[in-house]
């Protein structure tokens, strides 16, 4: 009998809370009365006194909330902030590996045989153009210059006699020509040894870096014998490619960073496009590009792996702020302002940025995009626009 009792005053508590519960539901909370009015309890609650009676004039019922949902009791226009959708451009970003080459790279050869005589630099020292690498052995090209110019030196004394004698009347005119002649060919065969000898020596053809020598003094050359490569390395090429749908997209002078593989924590080097291809390769349907960048601080090398990053401006789409953007069961979406009116606008993201999101969509023009207040909105709602650049005749924002 008592747990009967137990079970009753437990009953009569809960009913009691529950009871209380409706009560306060119905007094402070107007989204309730449409729940109530179905359950035939909001017309005993007013006739009470407990839910107060709505205004005739329209005037908002105490407790509710202005800008609440359509058919929760009365409600005054939503304020919130809204601005005009923006415009920018959206970016791909291109990643390729690509190798390093030398600006200018010359492999230096022997142009005649001989024997080495000297080196005078050393593997990985720095030269001038003109500068000498390696020398061969001269001795006989010594004598061909000797010999040249004992030649000249007679042909000229011949032609001064030559001369004299015409201004006498001894000589002709004939032998003047003659003695011209071989003052001319002992000329160029001066000049034909003096050419023999200069090639014992090999010069640098650019400044720049010597690379290994192959060849020590001693040795024996022929012609065309490897002495050393020689790089100017100031600036460096380096080759990569990017698929075809950026043909027209990227053009010489364009931004790239450019960041050594092997240096995992290294910062990237600037740099830009310096040429591009002008085909496109059918196996692979890439494009060839060339980027300079510069090395004055000698830290690259030729040969070295660089990963390319590079933005290739696309076309202008609508930008609405980050916090804008909603999504429902049938995707991304804005509310937007149109004509005093709140409305849905789907949206699809194109790209996101630190602060903007660029989006396909149908704006018109005169949308304001809400970007504070989404939570109070309902389709149609009327809506007060307020915040910076809600002007509807303000121009965008870029």
């Amino acid at each position: 009998m008592g747990g009967l009792l137990n079970l009753i005053r437990q009953a009569a508590v809960a009913a009691a809370v529950v009871a209380a519960g409706v009560l306060l539901w119905a007094r402070f909370l107007p989204a309730s009365h449409p729940w109530l009015d179905r359950a035939g309890l909001l017309a005993p609650l007013t006739a009470a006194g407990i839910v107060p009676a709505p205004d005739p004039a329209g005037a908002p019922v105490p407790g509710a909330r202005p800008g609440g949902p359509p058919g929760f009791g009365p409600r005054g226009p939503v304020a919130v902030l809204a601005e005009p959708p923006g415009q920018a451009r959206a970016f791909d970003r291109v990643a390729a590996i690509g190798t390093g080459q030398a600006r200018h790279a010359v492999t230096v050869t022997a142009e005649v045989a001989g024997r080495v005589e000297a080196v005078p630099v050393a593997s990985g020292s720095r030269v001038l153009a003109g500068a000498v690498i390696a020398r061969l052995d001269r001795e006989a090209q010594d004598i061909g210059v000797a010999r040249a110019r004992l030649v000249l030196e007679d042909a000229r004394a011949r032609q001064d006699r030559v001369v004299r004698l015409l201004e006498t009347g001894a000589a002709t005119d004939l032998q003047m020509r003659e003695a011209a002649l071989a003052v001319a060919q002992a000329e160029l065969a001066l000049r034909e040894a003096d050419y023999a000898l200069s090639r014992r020596d090999i010069r640098a053809p650019i400044t720049g870096h010597v690379g290994i020598i192959a060849v020590g003094p001693g040795e024996q050359v022929t012609a065309a014998t490897e002495i050393a490569r020689l790089d100017d390395r100031t600036r460096l090429l380096v080759d990569f490619r990017v698929p075809e749908r950026f043909v027209g997209r990227i053009g010489p002078g364009d931004r790239v960073a450019v960041r050594p593989l092997a240096q995992a924590d290294g910062q990237a080097v600037p740099g830009i496009v310096a040429a591009i291809d002008n085909r496109v390769d059918a196996a692979s349907r890439t494009i060839r590009l060339q980027a300079e960048v510069d090395n004055a601080a000698d830290t690259l090398r030729p040969g070295m792996a660089f990963e390319i990053a590079l933005d290739v401006e696309g076309p202008a789409f609508p930008t609405v702020p980050p916090l804008a953007v909603q999504w429902g069961t049938q995707g991304a979406f804005v509310w937007i302002v149109r004509e005093g009116r709140a409305a849905r606008l789907p949206v699809r993201i194109v790209q996101r940025t630190a602060d903007a999101v660029l989006v396909r969509a149908e704006f018109q023009p005169g949308d304001l995009v809400v970007r504070e207040g989404v939570q109070a909105l309902r389709p149609g709602s009327e809506v007060v626009p307020g915040g910076p650049a809600a002007d509807a005749g303000q121009r965008p924002r870029t």
